[in-house]
């Protein structure tokens, strides 16, 4: 944090605000490999899901047959059910410790950012809050839409999580909901991306077999 804010100050506008941000695309990008790893795992948990089920169902009364069917049915698609597992679990100690970190981050100088007095103090017109909660919405709808999850479970998250998050960020640091903002807006970014060269590449092989 303290490395971001003097690079602020080099450019010759000190800001913490800016700082956050720029610590926030950091990470964001050097956790990129594994979270687009997680994501395409997690699409392909989804593409295979019918055959899941017609095997659970086929197989329900003889629980070995259905984990040797499963077995082949990853080892066909290429799909191992726990790669979207561990680049979670590798990702979440660094997000958690930017979490704590910036938590209880004591500001020096001038702790001010844009319409906020102090990033250390809670955001009373409520901005933060509602972009939060805005931004979490959207990153999820991205999330469902692009992996093809249209059941009423995930529709209830999509609503209910991002309300949570509004919530609770009322009582946090400015500091701390600038961080979720921005690490939401680079998830959108990077769901985006990596979802766009997929499309063209569906796109090309589409051309190739047309011709």
């Amino acid at each position: 944090m303290g490395g971001f804010y003097s690079i602020t100050e080099i450019i010759g506008f000190p800001s913490y605000g800016v700082a956050i941000i720029l610590m926030t695309i950091f990470v964001r990008v050097c956790l990129y490999p594994l979270n687009k790893k997680q994501i395409m795992s997690m699409k392909a948990m989804q593409e295979i899901q019918p055959k899941m089920k017609e095997i659970q169902k086929r197989y329900k009364k003889d629980p070995a047959m259905m984990q040797q069917k499963m077995g082949e049915l990853y080892q066909e698609s290429g799909v191992n059910p726990l790669a979207g597992c561990l680049p979670l679990l590798v990702q979440m100690p660094i997000l958690m410790g930017v979490y704590y970190s910036l938590y209880g981050f004591e500001y020096l100088g001038d702790p001010g950012f844009l319409w906020l007095t102090s990033l250390s103090e809670v955001d009373s017109t409520y901005i933060l809050p509602l972009l939060s909660a805005l931004t979490t919405y959207l990153s999820q709808k991205q999330s469902m839409m692009a992996n093809g999850q249209d059941n009423q479970q995930m529709k209830m998250m999509m609503y209910i999580m991002p309300l949570f998050i509004g919530y609770i960020s009322i009582n946090f640091p400015s500091g701390l909901v600038i961080y979720w903002v921005s690490m939401n807006i680079c998830q959108i970014a990077q769901q985006w991306y990596m979802f766009r060269n997929e499309k063209d590449a569906t796109s090309v092989k589409a051309k190739k077999g047309d011709a």
